[in-house]
């Protein structure tokens, strides 16, 4: 059931499977963003809804798997804190978040998004304001990396002698 009380059969299975696509996109673009940023974003938009904390925020460890060279046997690669949170806004939507680290007033603030972002009186606000211009923030962040990860590449080679 979702927020706006149709069940998820009740729409075609294409609908629904992008509008878990958009959602997982969202979560993940507003998860990465830096704190600053997505508050900044927020505080443009001027929204503010009553907002009700259903679980948490709880931090914890996430164990993290790996795979060697992303297709072979997954491994323990570690751990990593993680804070969660459940909301519920005025308009009785419900939104999540998990965000990598401690900080409850960005996890908070990422499920408050997600619910209003599944309001369609919001959505397009949500997605203009917030969400694109974080996952455009966090694009040129990425470029900027791979630039600077490309400038320090070494090629090894080996010369071989004609003697077997």
């Amino acid at each position: 059931m979702t927020g706006t009380g149709h069940r998820r059969e009740d729409r075609p299975a294409k609908a629904a499977d992008a509008e878990v696509v958009d959602r997982q996109r969202r979560l993940s673009v507003l998860a990465k963003a830096p704190a600053s940023a997505l508050v900044a974003c927020w505080k443009r938009t001027g929204l503010d809804p009553a907002v009700e904390l259903l679980r948490g925020p709880e931090s914890g460890l996430v164990a993290l798997r790996g795979r060697i060279g992303g297709s072979g046997q997954p491994f323990h690669a570690g751990e990593i804190s993680a804070t969660r949170v459940t909301v519920r806004i005025g308009s009785g939507l419900v939104g999540h978040a998990m965000v990598a680290g401690r900080d409850t007033r960005k996890a908070q603030l990422v499920a408050v998004i997600d619910a209003l972002a599944q309001d369609p009186a919001h959505a397009g606000t949500i997605e203009r304001d917030i969400v694109g211009p974080l996952e455009q923030g966090l694009a040129q962040a990425d470029a900027k990396l791979r630039g600077e990860t490309a400038a320090t590449r070494v090629n090894f080679f080996t010369m071989v002698r004609g003697e077997d």
